[in-house]
């Protein structure tokens, strides 16, 4: 992994809220829930909401330009999108999101299978991205949509049972996870901690490799789970001096 001293160990990406429409009517993105991920959005343009699933059951946030919106691991989200919604994402864990802290709220049968689950979330050649990333979106909303109703119910079963589910189709990949974290945001911790004891004790020697480094976006638009998504390159670079 390159290595990055953006704040945190996090991850910057700029994200176009998709504005078709899901089955239900409701424009915007794929719901899915992250395992051990923080994820903020910092809304830049346009309107719309976000639509969460958590510990205090189903509520939505109203995102507008300035609206500052995080949630923690577990948090099963929508971005939901009312016009122009365009958001600066900030994901903890950089890298880890990419090895698949992720699970989209496909239908039980689905997220119970990793075969049917990996066909479903597969966005397959390029020419046919933007039809397949429309699908799995229904796919995912449909699936969401039951949670919701069940949790609006009062019943966390299935809540639940998305949980559990979820935990078993990232088992194989969840092994790494843990090198991942201790690589990004502990090393930048433990990094913070030993310069705050220097600066403690009088030793201002790191003072000295200050540096600034500007970030460049990747060029690429992909299709991400809400939206279309151009990732920034935070690996460590010094400004041009001349």
């Amino acid at each position: 992994m390159s290595a990055s001293s953006f704040p945190g160990g996090t991850s910057l990406s700029h994200l176009d809220i998709y504005p078709d429409a899901a089955p239900d009517g409701v424009c915007g993105g794929s719901p899915h829930v992250h395992l051990v991920s923080t994820e903020a959005y910092i809304v830049v343009a346009g309107h719309g909401a976000l639509q969460a699933i958590d510990g205090d059951g189903f509520h939505e946030t109203e995102l507008q330009p300035g609206s500052v919106v995080w949630f923690t691991p577990g948090t099963i989200h929508r971005a939901v999108n009312h016009g122009g919604l365009r958001v600066i994402v900030l994901m903890s864990n950089a890298g880890l999101p990419e090895a698949g802290d992720a699970v989209m709220t496909f239908p039980a049968e689905v997220v119970a299978d990793p075969d049917a689950y990996a066909a479903a979330a597969d966005l397959g050649d390029p020419d046919g991205r933007a039809e397949r990333a429309s699908r799995r979106r229904d796919l995912a909303v449909t699936g969401f949509e039951v949670l919701r109703r069940a949790v609006s119910a009062g019943d966390r079963t299935l809540l639940e049972s998305f949980y559990e589910a979820a935990g078993a189709l990232v088992l194989p990949r969840a092994e790494g996870w843990a090198q991942l974290v201790q690589e990004r945001p502990l090393a930048q911790a433990e990094q913070s901690l030993a310069l705050a004891q220097a600066v403690a004790a009088g030793d201002v020697a790191h003072l000295g490799d200050a540096r600034v480094h500007p970030a460049s976006a990747v060029p690429e638009l992909r299709f991400g789970m809400c939206g279309r998504i151009r990732a920034y390159d935070l690996t460590d670079l010094e400004e041009d001096p001349r």
